[in-house]
């Protein structure tokens, strides 16, 4: 039938398009296609290094975006059309984890050119595992950043706060990197083996610091009142004496002697002033009687003036009972009578140039108490009670700051309280003097003055002859070696007396005393006297010899033990004065 084969031509024709459309489908659903779970393994795993080095890249792009806004359009395209990363993985859709890394694990994963993946990501890489493949990761990230260089200097027109931002953001990159590396290496004990920062370590302690010695360790501390450090030494010991009062008729005993001496030294910023003092008392233990007492204390205040003008004021109280071989002793008496002096100058030196000027006033009162015989009768002695009154001018020249030349007069008036004495005489008498020195100041080393002269004063009575004679002062300390201080003192002394017919006498007094630190805790000390006095109107004197060794050895910086030996002699043309007198003394020493 002609009608049939139309329909069998058409029937065929469809059953072959369904069989091709068939087998395509079949193939299309062979065919194998990416899983997700692979692309995942090709992104790598999440390390903490990763997160770190995401939020801390997010926080720097919030931070340059802010400069970025204001940067011009040309900088910001240049930026753009820099290329991050030129390394190109062998994996379809994986990066480099590391420092050209610019997309984060939790960005959306981007589409692929599978025609079948409808939801295709670009995978993160993992870290190159082995030495051969971090070798030529670093040589490519090398040869990136040479390119990278050469395209910045093709492009100047991209802005500072681009490259800065660039900059920072590859930093920050690799230190992440690294320390994501390095975190499972790092441990307790390799954190303890650091080394630490310089300025953390321990210092050494206080205890182990070098300190200097002092020069006297066991030297008196001193208290500090108000402005003054004041320095107190209380002695107590006993003496025992072959010659109690130091007297031709004297006798041996045993005395308890307790000596108090102080020390106070001005604490100021300008000008100064020193007060020193001591006392003596003495009491029999055993032998012949003796209660006395002595003591003096003097005061010095030093005033710095404008133009080279100096002040200097002294002030001074002494309590000295009369001596038993004084002149004007009284004898057959229980106690002596008590002399007491009051003294006090003002001077005034000025500096012009090399010339040194200086003006003295003195004033020097001596009265005297009464004595007491052994039939208890009282004896005054007022008519000894006199005032001295002098005035001395000194000029000198400053051949070095060490020698310092000068001459000097004196001038004054000796004033007794009862115009004639018990006798009759009138004993007022004027003073006259003149003398040339040199002044030595070379520190430690050698320092004081010394000067010779004549002395006179002239007794208002034309019965009495004047006192008179050369005068001699010396003040010098001497310093050979360190620990060691020797000294030379002596004083030309005018005694007046009311004895009837004599005038008094001249009394020259000089000491050589020395002292040596034998050890820090150990110290010697000697001296020797010479005493000479010349009777006015009479070949009459006396020598007086002395000599003395101590030594004190201190327990500590507070206490020590202290001895000494002594003898004096007193010879005399006179009768009824000569005498020798030896001594031992042991005591303990305070300090403070």
């Amino acid at each position: 039938m002609s009608g049939g084969e139309p329909d069998t031509k058409g029937g065929r024709k469809g059953i072959a398009v369904a069989a091709l459309l068939l087998t395509a489908s079949v193939v299309a659903l062979l065919r194998p296609a990416p899983a997700f779970s692979q692309e995942t393994e090709l992104r790598g795993e999440v390390s903490e290094s990763a997160i770190l080095a995401d939020q801390q890249r997010k926080a720097r792009q919030l931070r340059a975006q802010g400069s970025l806004d204001q940067a011009a359009p040309a900088a910001q395209a240049a930026v753009d059309q820099t290329p991050a990363n030129p390394y190109e993985p062998a994996s379809p859709g994986a990066v480099p984890d590391g420092e050209g890394a610019t997309a984060s694990v939790f960005d959306q994963p981007q589409a692929t050119d599978d025609p079948f993946a409808d939801d295709q990501v670009a995978a993160r890489p993992r870290r190159p595992s082995t030495a051969r493949q971090r070798a030529a990761y670093a040589s490519t990230k090398s040869d990136t950043k040479a390119t990278d260089k050469k395209k910045a200097k093709k492009k100047p027109s991209q802005t500072s706060t681009a490259k800065a931002a660039a900059r920072d953001d590859q930093a920050d990159t690799a230190a992440a990197d690294e320390d994501g590396a390095n975190r499972r290496a790092v441990t307790i004990d390799s954190v303890d083996r650091q080394k630490l920062d310089p300025g953390a370590e321990r210092t050494g302690s206080i205890e182990g610091q070098k300190v200097n010695p002092e020069d006297d360790p066991f030297a008196a501390p001193g208290i500090k009142v108000g402005t003054f450090v004041f320095r107190p030494t209380l002695e107590q010991g006993f003496t025992a004496t072959s010659n109690a009062d130091a007297s031709s008729g004297g006798t041996s005993a045993v005395l308890s002697e307790t000596a108090l001496r102080f020390t106070a030294t001005s604490d100021w910023r300008e000008n100064s002033a020193v007060i020193d003092g001591y006392g003596i008392f003495r009491n029999t233990l055993s032998g012949q009687k003796i209660n006395d007492a002595q003591g003096r204390i003097e005061g010095q205040f030093n005033v710095d003036l404008d133009n080279e003008l100096r002040a200097v004021a002294k002030l001074g109280y002494e309590a000295v009972p009369e001596s038993a071989s004084s002149p004007d002793a009284i004898a057959g008496v229980t106690s002596q009578p008590l002399r007491q002096t009051v003294d006090g100058s003002l001077g005034v030196e000025k500096d012009l140039g090399k010339m040194r000027y200086t003006l003295t006033g003195a004033v020097t009162h001596d009265f005297f108490g009464d004595a007491k015989l052994s039939d208890g009768t009282i004896v005054s002695q007022k008519d000894r009670d006199s005032t001295l009154y002098s005035a001395t001018l000194r000029t000198g020249y400053q051949v070095s700051p060490a020698i310092t030349p000068f001459a000097e007069v004196e001038a004054g008036r000796r004033i007794f309280d009862l115009r004639l004495d018990s006798n009759g005489y009138e004993r007022s008498s004027t003073r006259l003097g003149a003398r040339v020195g040199l002044e030595l100041d070379m520190d430690d080393k050698l320092s004081g003055e010394f000067s010779v002269g004549w002395l006179r004063e002239a007794i208002d009575d034309d019965r009495l002859p004047a006192n008179a004679g050369p005068y001699v002062n010396a003040d010098l300390k001497w310093s050979p070696e360190r620990g060691t201080i020797i000294g030379l003192t002596g004083r030309t002394t005018i005694e007046s007396t009311t004895t009837a017919g004599a005038s008094g006498d001249v009394l020259y007094s000089g000491r050589l005393t020395g002292e040596r630190q034998v050890r820090a805790n150990l110290t010697a000390n000697s001296a020797l006297g010479l005493d000479w006095r010349d009777y006015t109107g009479s070949d009459g004197h006396d020598l007086i010899l002395s000599a003395e060794a101590g030594l004190t050895w201190w327990l500590n910086r507070y206490a020590g033990l202290t001895t000494r030996v002594r003898t004096e002699k007193l010879t005399s043309n006179l009768a009824g004065r000569d005498y020798v007198a030896n001594s031992v003394y042991l005591g303990l020493k305070v300090q403070r």
